[in-house]
């Protein structure tokens, strides 16, 4: 499959465009794979502004499904943290690493690469069926 490659300002209504996007991109639901792309595109409209130039890439290699977002920002650092009961915001990393096989960031002169790697999306089933139970057996 071609990766998802989308050149973005960052912006709040970019959010549900660019998760549009990757969705009809993959062909099939994908809630967990568009939850980190809004994750990691708010981290830069929070940390970096609005009007920041990002590149979103997603790409099925190797049997997952990358999510890559890159700004120009090398020194602005992420940091998981813990978000308190009362605070409104702070969880989008903690989200991001409970639902991802594995994330990191790229750092280079000219910004960073924060990427995500998750399972691949599961095929849609039709409509009216439902997986046989983990438990049953098939004759």
């Amino acid at each position: 499959m071609t990766p998802l490659v989308l050149e973005l300002l960052a912006a709040p209504h970019i959010v549900p465009e660019a998760r549009r996007a990757v969705r009809e991109h993959l062909g099939v639901p994908c809630p967990e794979v568009q939850l980190c792309v809004s994750e990691l595109l708010t981290n830069v409209i929070k940390h970096l502004g609005e009007g920041t130039p990002v590149t979103l890439t997603v790409a099925h290699t190797d049997g997952r499904t990358r999510i890559a977002v890159t700004d120009p920002e090398p020194y602005a650092w992420l940091v998981l943290r813990t978000a308190g009961p009362r605070d409104e915001s702070g969880r989008g990393l903690v989200l991001l690493d409970a639902l991802a096989t594995r994330w990191g960031v790229e750092q280079g002169p000219e910004g960073k690469t924060v990427w995500c790697e998750l399972p691949p999306p599961e095929p849609d089933f039709t409509p009216g069926t439902r997986p046989a139970p983990l438990n049953s057996s098939r004759q």
